[in-house]
């Protein structure tokens, strides 16, 4: 479904800013893989997710999905194949655009353009449809425009957008990290409802340890733009937070007070 093979990025190459950003990396995900990614600010995770959606090309290494060799396709035609959440609330919806226009727009993103109306009858019937299964009323709001939502709104819209064309690779930027508690909670119980309806193949980045923990059913650690642990689901079902900063301990031999201090 997806494979990183050898995947080594530098940024600012022969400077004194020279970074190692992704260090020979090696990733496969199978069909319906939900990973959780984890590790501190540079780490190289951000620098993953964006090689995998072509905002950024590899140095050396190639990047497959669905067994296809897309490691010189930019981003808008890895588009069909790939739905992405953000961090920011703001992004990924147009704020001036209407609901249901976004909605419109996330549709037809992997299918042929044409020079039908992008909002018909049959197909504003089936945005109230997958609407309500967010639970938020969104359903009865279809002419709002997307700027008037709450973040959470907006996240959750985000989300669907991203997903019910079913795209072969969901991409899940720390996409509840600027959300409160209670906003936090519902996307995250949102986003396993949705992974799991459809059977999308997932990354997801998160500073939450637990929530690591408790979704998907893989889990890797990053470090200094390398894969330092990967979990399986047997394991991962088992593992707590001290586990995990046990492990990094070992492996890094660096002696950690919180789980703060490994993701910082």
């Amino acid at each position: 479904m997806l494979q990183l093979n050898n995947i080594h990025k530098v940024f600012n190459e022969g400077t004194p800013d020279e970074k190692i950003a992704l260090d020979h990396i090696n990733l496969r995900l199978k069909q319906g893989d939900f990973v959780t990614v984890i590790g501190s600010n540079g780490a190289g995770k951000s620098t993953l997710m964006n090689l995998v959606s072509g905002v950024l090309q590899p140095d050396l290494g190639e990047v497959k999905i669905d067994s296809k060799d897309v490691t010189d396709l930019p981003e808008y035609k890895r588009a069909k194949m790939i739905g992405r959440v953000f961090q920011d609330p703001m992004a990924g919806t147009s704020p001036t655009m209407t609901i249901e226009e976004n909605l419109a727009i996330a549709y037809s993103r992997n299918k042929r353009r044409t020079l039908q109306r992008g909002v018909n009858k049959k197909r504003k019937e089936f945005f109230g449809e997958v609407l309500e299964s967010l639970h938020l009323g969104l359903e009865n709001r279809l002419n709002a425009k997307v700027g008037l939502l709450s973040g959470g709104e907006r996240q959750a819209l985000s989300l669907l957008m991203a997903t019910f064309t079913e795209p072969s690779i969901l991409l899940l930027d720390e996409h509840t990290a600027a959300l409160d508690p209670s906003r936090a909670e519902l996307i995250t119980a949102l986003t396993k409802e949705i992974v799991e309806k459809y059977g999308l193949t997932t990354i997801m980045v998160t500073h939450n340890m637990q929530q690591a923990l408790d979704l998907g059913n893989r889990l890797i650690m990053m470090d200094k733009g390398q894969i330092i642990l990967e979990v399986d689901e047997e394991k991962k079902e088992t593992l707590t937070i001290e586990d995990l900063m046990e492990e990094f301990q070992r492996i890094r031999g660096t002696r950690l007070t919180n789980d703060r201090a490994l993701l910082t």
